[in-house]
């Protein structure tokens, strides 16, 4: 059993529910390993975000994946959706065992 420590990203991303199909397309198309989806509320500078009602609903997306797929998606989310979607997209150093299923 492989149980080394494999560096790689984790590009969160919290917005409307609305864009869940279309960051699930991109992270397939751009060749991430997988990705997780979580309903989340909160608040911000933005205002609340209760989630009481479909158009008010938040995800929270997150790929682990390589430095050139993070860059990737981060770049075409932003350029396609931060000037119409409410989101906040951030990165971090993660360490993964089993790095094969991370690319």
């Amino acid at each position: 059993m492989n149980n080394a420590w494999h560096a790689r990203k984790l590009l969160t991303v919290i917005a409307e529910a609305a864009l869940e199909r279309a960051l699930v397309a991109a992270a397939r198309a751009a060749g991430a390993g997988g990705y997780t989806v979580s309903e989340v509320r909160g608040g911000g500078s933005a205002g609340e975000r209760s989630g009481e009602w479909e158009g008010e609903r938040s995800i929270e997306f997150r790929v682990v994946c390589d430095d050139a797929i993070a860059e990737h998606l981060a770049g075409l989310i932003m350029r396609e959706y931060a000037d119409n979607y409410s989101l906040v997209l951030y990165v971090s150093d993660v360490g993964v065992r089993r790095g094969q299923r991370f690319p």
